[in-house]
């Protein structure tokens, strides 16, 4: 451990002491580092396969769409776009201010720190890491300790893309954390549970250091009467059970129309059939429970929600040896039960019913702010309205999840589901100091003629300024 300590200081230095290079490095620099790790990242992609294998059993293709792809689409997109995002823009200035033009230029932040979770290793860290790069940051990435195989890889890739002085990855569990947020950073993001991203920002509040969470929640599905019914189950059965739940934008529950309850759950189970056959634990295409102790804390939910006389409409079965737990659907849950208020993060899907859509906005603004918000519907008026009365970090209408995959639009949490925003020019300007540059042209400033002492004359002039300007 203490060999650990010692090489975290050494490579926090490395860092450090570079800071003031990487500040002017050019955009053709930083395109030539992306470019690189983009090569690196599809030569070790049956690695980044083989690892996650080991890690919670996730099948290789599912890797390459949620892991490897997004990774791919964000280097292509910064690479396209970077040079334009990094010009100094010139903004209005006021004509109170004549003579002077008034610009914003984009500065890195300096010395960032990254703490990726275990649910998309790859994906997560290596699309926070883009984000960072293209703003000219050096950048220490502690990924999580739990998907143990495919940290090693993500550390090897960097390593072998990166001068330490540039990028630096660090292993470890608990104590290396803890050490990590003893540093002083000029920014940190960190991917995980509100829990541990109340004490991130304690921790960067030591050094004033500005924070990037994104921390998950609730994410509610709202099912209305007026919709594709048999779209809608397709959907929600695929953005539910995908990488097992382990999603932090996964639908955590459903609110069902009454009227359509019934034909919904038929056709969400037909469909979790028909993804991941009659018997889910033989399906290649179903990954694991990542650990026994996420195992355990998802068994107990079920047997909380059925103590308390919920029901299993489907599903129900696992198997602690295989880390195996079977999509699971509840129905009928009591007010009393757990699952209500903590996010699952795994293949369980309590289904509560609806009469009024103000009722089921009713429920969303009991809970904290989630980071996503679907809508199945194709009645305007609901629509409109649930996105007038409630607040989320993103919403997908008649979807679920995809709004993550469109680097256009920004893609964060609000309050107790996050702050700030990543993806493409969002990511950029997230990592950058958007520092304001005000320039006097001319030898004659206005404020010349309001300098003290106050006279009759300037007094007139203020009020004039005050009335007219």
């Amino acid at each position: 451990m203490k060999s650990n300590f010692k090489l975290l200081s050494n490579n926090y230095e490395k860092l450090k002491n570079n800071v003031s290079k990487l500040r002017s490095s050019s955009a053709e620099d930083r395109i030539k580092k992306l470019k690189k790790l983009k090569e690196k990242i599809l030569d070790n992609r049956n690695n980044i396969k083989a690892a996650l294998k080991k890690d919670f059993k996730k099948n290789g293709s599912e890797v390459d769409l949620t892991e490897i792809f997004p990774v791919v689409q964000e280097i292509n997109h910064t690479v396209k776009n970077l040079k334009k995002w990094m010009k100094s823009k010139r903004v209005n200035t006021p004509i109170s201010l004549i003579g002077s033009t008034s610009h914003i230029s984009y500065e890195p932040k300096g010395l960032v720190l990254i703490i990726t979770p275990w649910n998309f290793p790859i994906n997560l860290t290596f699309v926070s890491l883009i984000n960072a790069i293209s703003a000219g940051n050096a950048v220490l990435i502690k990924p999580s300790e739990i998907t143990d195989h495919t940290s090693k890889i993500i550390k090897n890739i960097i390593d072998d893309t990166f001068s330490s002085n540039e990028v630096n990855t660090i292993l470890g569990g608990v104590e290396i954390a803890e050490e990590v947020l003893k540093l002083k950073f000029d920014h940190i993001l960190f991917i995980g549970s509100p829990t541990i991203g109340k004490l991130i920002m304690r921790a960067a509040s030591n050094h004033l250091a500005s924070v990037t969470l994104e921390l998950g929640g609730k994410s509610p599905t709202i099912v209305d009467e007026k919709v594709d019914i048999k779209a809608t189950a397709k959907r929600i059965a695929w953005a539910k059970f995908i990488n097992n739940g382990q999603v932090c934008i996964a639908p955590d529950y459903i609110l069902v129309n009454k009227k359509v309850k019934n034909i919904f759950l038929q056709l969400l189970v037909e469909n979790i059939k028909k993804i991941y056959t009659e018997k889910s634990q033989n399906s290649s295409s179903y990954c694991r429970i990542v650990n026994k102790k996420q195992f355990d804390r998802l068994t107990n939910l079920i047997e909380d929600v059925k103590q308390h006389d919920g029901k299993i409409y489907f599903g129900g079965k696992n198997d602690s040896q295989d880390l195996f737990l079977e999509p699971t659907i509840l129905t009928k849950i009591s007010e009393k039960s757990k699952i209500n208020n903590e996010e699952i993060f795994g293949p369980i899907l309590p289904i509560y019913e609806f009469e009024n859509i103000d009722d089921a906005i009713d429920i969303i603004n009991k809970k904290e702010k989630p980071l996503a918000l679907y809508i199945y519907s194709n009645h305007r008026k609901n629509i409109n309205k649930i996105l007038e009365k409630t607040s989320s970090g993103g919403v997908c209408i008649n979807h679920s999840t995809l709004h993550y995959s469109n680097y256009h639009l920004p893609f964060g949490g609000v309050n107790n589901s996050g702050s700030g925003r990543c993806h493409g020019i969002y990511g950029f300007r997230e990592f950058s100091n958007q520092k304001s540059i005000f320039r006097q042209r001319i030898k004659f400033s206005p404020t010349d003629l309001i300098i003290p002492p106050y006279t009759n004359f300037k007094k007139k002039l203020i009020e004039i300024m005050i009335k007219y300007f």
